[in-house]
């Protein structure tokens, strides 16, 4: 009985606590609408003003369009609205070709700054870098445009030239570079065998980049005669500027088991999702190395927290961009589109990187290569001259005669392979690096024994 009376009068007491609040809480909720409507009535007298008042004739349209496009900027850098064309263009670009330079870009401090350039690219081989700074276009300050404003500036037909005028780190004045723009044809994943590793490099995370990572990797896996000749796989995602979710999921499925690979949190607790891993590992557990930089972003992040919070891969290389937000394309009237910041992504441990990137396991920064022609460069050919005489080179040097010719042939074909990864350095440091982790990952596996 005592229970039962105790739960009435709770009830009760609570009955009056609403009863109570019920009051101010109508008048606050009154307030607030009648500040927006005061609010819409300003927006509209300020429409009506322009139109009526302006130097010159304005299009309405383009005005309207100007203010929302305001409103979503003012939220975050990558809230926007898209016009019906640059909505089109969006879907293209998905697709895996589209007109354009093959830049990456967001927007910091009023400036254009560059994410990654696309591999193959226009910008990629006029030599833009992730980190610079887009000033002008034309000739033609780009300071204080929206950041669809300023890529408008740089769109144009195939063929045609654009100079941008670049702010670089480490470089004391702006400087002019001319670029031919292209169609941009995207190939997702490009594989390649570099002694028994496959190197998978992923530029972008399209509608085919699950599909070309397994046929880059099943290629590679047939070149080196089965699985079983498999060191392991390095997953190249530098200036990889990210794209969709799905593939990001699907590409981190690919190498785990079990487990959960990214969440989703939006505003309230509702919005929020799981994404977890079904059984299936391509490569049957081998070791992975990830590359990254501070070109990767959004969807790269995603991979390399994944695989990284479960120890599936060794991530290297330097932080990437800090891109832990998820962006929302929401249909509008006029076949127009809304990109609206909706959520953000977490890794399975539950960190969120936004702002923040994914530190790499080990720091492996690219080292510049002197300029051809200086002394520098002159010293490092001097350097590898010597490098590559050996006692074999010497005329009249006796032979080994430790070996049998069978393990002396095995012998040579090994040098030939370390050798071969040894020539990476030259060309790619970061990407050396990698294979050497996946060679020293298996020496120390335990040998299986019959």
């Amino acid at each position: 009985m005592k229970k039962l009376a105790f739960a009435a009068v709770g009830g009760a007491l609570v009955g009056v606590a609403l009863t109570s609040q019920v009051g101010p809480l109508i008048a606050d909720e009154a307030k607030r609408d009648s500040s927006v409507y005061e609010q819409l009535d300003l927006f509209g007298d300020i429409f009506e003003r322009i139109r009526a008042q302006y130097v010159e004739p304005v299009e309405t349209d383009k005005l309207i369009e100007a203010a929302i496009n305001g409103m979503l900027t003012s939220l975050d850098p990558h809230s926007s609205y898209l016009s019906a064309k640059d909505f089109e263009d969006m879907q293209v670009q998905t697709k895996g070709e589209f007109g354009g330079l093959g830049i990456e870009v967001t927007q910091e401090e009023g400036f254009v700054k560059v994410i990654s350039p696309m591999d193959d690219t226009p910008a990629d081989k006029a030599g833009i870098k992730a980190g610079d700074y887009i000033t002008h276009v034309n000739g033609e300050a780009i300071n204080g445009l929206t950041l669809d404003q300023a890529v408008d500036m740089m769109r144009g037909p195939i063929g045609s030239e654009i100079i941008i005028t670049v702010v670089r780190e480490g470089v004391q004045e702006p400087f002019d570079v001319s670029i031919i723009r292209d169609r941009i044809k995207l190939q997702a994943v490009k594989g390649r065998v570099v002694g028994k590793a496959v190197i998978l490099r992923i530029t972008t995370f399209n509608d085919q980049t699950t599909s070309g990572l397994v046929d880059a990797l099943n290629k590679g896996i047939e070149e080196l005669g089965g699985k079983d000749n498999l060191e392991g796989v390095v997953i190249d995602l530098r200036n990889n500027p990210g794209g969709l979710l799905d593939e990001a999921i699907t590409v981190s499925d690919a190498f785990l088991e079990t487990g959960e690979i990214v969440s989703t949190r939006g505003r309230s607790a509702s919005d929020g999702e799981r994404y977890n891993a079904s059984a299936g590992d391509l490569i049957d557990g081998k070791p992975i190395v990830i590359l990254i930089n501070g070109g990767s972003a959004s969807a790269s992040e995603i991979v390399t927290g994944a695989l990284q919070d479960h120890h599936r891969a060794i991530v290297v290389g330097t932080k990437s961009f800090g891109k832990g937000s998820v962006q929302s394309l929401i249909p509008l009237k006029g076949d127009g589109a809304m990109r609206l910041t909706t959520a953000r992504y977490y890794t399975p441990s539950g960190r969120s990187i936004q702002a923040l990137g994914i530190s790499p396991d080990i720091v492996v920064q690219q080292p510049a290569s002197p300029p051809p022609g200086t002394a520098a460069a002159a010293e490092e050919e001097k350097a590898t001259a010597a490098r590559e005489r050996s006692e074999a080179s010497l005329r009249g040097a006796i032979s080994n005669d430790s070996m049998t010719e069978d393990e002396k042939r095995q012998y040579l074909e090994e040098q030939a392979a370390a050798e071969e990864s040894a020539k990476l350095r030259d060309e790619d440091y970061q990407l050396a690096y990698a294979v050497d982790i996946l060679k020293g990952l298996t020496k120390l596996a335990p040998s299986e024994t019959p």
